[in-house]
């Protein structure tokens, strides 16, 4: 990823400078209030004033925007239904020279939406990307929970039907972090019963309206979360944070047995015991004599 090479002193420019020939050409991935509308920087102010071409996931969305800060970009939807079919053409308007901004409903793009194949294809264009950085539910959400923070991993949406749901689940419960999740509102509880089911009675933080006049976090264990929120503010989408497994949670023997041979498929020995061994949270040397024996085992 480049630089943006007008920004050498770190001071805040001087918004609103519409003019393109003031941006370098290349894609611009805006990040955008996720409430407040004041929580915009000054640099996303002069990218969205002055690029050729705004890329909007709901174009409706983003005016409300554009009308709080005097903008009038030119504005086209670019979203998951669209995406494949506009890339080809977008990216030739970035080879030709184009200064063009992407930018989510809220928040910072890429996260939890497919414009990552868009960067990817810049990319392998040698075409110039520039992170214009903002807000972001998920940090927001993951600063204010108390939770851990040094270490984390943001999971996204959660399937929608409960089995489909509890394998994933499950394929995170050794993770040895701190979990990040979207849900919406009408699912919350079910979502709350197969988390509490698999991941035990973790401490977790229900994060809703983040950044807006009716911000509310719930803090209580897995187990009572639900209960905690009143049923007038089940609406909307919300950030779950659920903290990291404890020692008594790390894997058994059978599971521990089981991601090795698996591991070993793909991987060399060492390679499957380094990733199992800080999944699990066992010493490595006690998984890489499981994982001798099993290879002595399985010859």
């Amino acid at each position: 990823m480049h630089n943006d090479p007008k920004d050498h002193t770190g001071l805040p420019q001087a918004p609103f400078t519409p003019d393109p020939r003031d941006l370098a050409p290349g894609l611009y991935l805006v990040a955008t209030p996720i409430g407040n509308l004041r929580d915009i920087t000054l640099r996303a102010l002069d990218v969205l004033a002055g690029a050729e071409q705004v890329l909007a996931e709901d174009t409706r969305m983003s005016r409300r925007l554009f009308d709080a800060y005097g903008l009038a970009p030119k504005c086209s939807p670019y979203h998951e239904h669209n995406a494949d079919r506009r890339r080809d053409s977008i990216i030739k308007a970035l080879e030709d020279g184009a200064r063009i901004a992407l930018i989510s409903d809220a928040g910072t793009p890429l996260i939890s939406d497919p414009g990552y194949k868009l960067v990817r294809e810049a990319a392998r264009r040698d075409i110039s990307v520039f992170a214009i950085p903002g807000p972001s539910a998920v940090l927001s959400a993951l600063c204010v929970s108390g939770l851990p923070s040094d270490r984390f991993l943001f999971a996204g949406f959660l399937p929608p039907k409960s089995a489909a749901r509890k394998r994933v689940l499950e394929t995170l419960k050794a993770v040895p972090a701190t979990l990040v999740f979207y849900e919406t509102a009408n699912r919350l509880h079910s979502v709350l019963t197969d988390m509490h089911e698999v991941l035990g009675p973790r401490p977790a933080v229900l994060a809703r309206e983040l950044t807006k006049r009716y911000e509310s976090l719930y803090r209580a264990p897995l187990d009572t979360l639900g209960a905690q929120v009143p049923d007038d503010e089940l609406r909307g989408e919300m950030v779950l944070v659920i903290g990291p497994p404890d020692a008594q949670d790390h894997w058994n023997e059978a599971q521990i047995d089981a991601a090795l041979l698996d591991a070993m498929r793909h991987q060399s020995l060492k390679s499957a015991v380094d990733d199992i061994a800080k999944l699990c949270g066992q010493p490595r040397r006690d998984v890489y004599r499981r994982a001798l024996d099993l290879q002595k085992r399985h010859e």
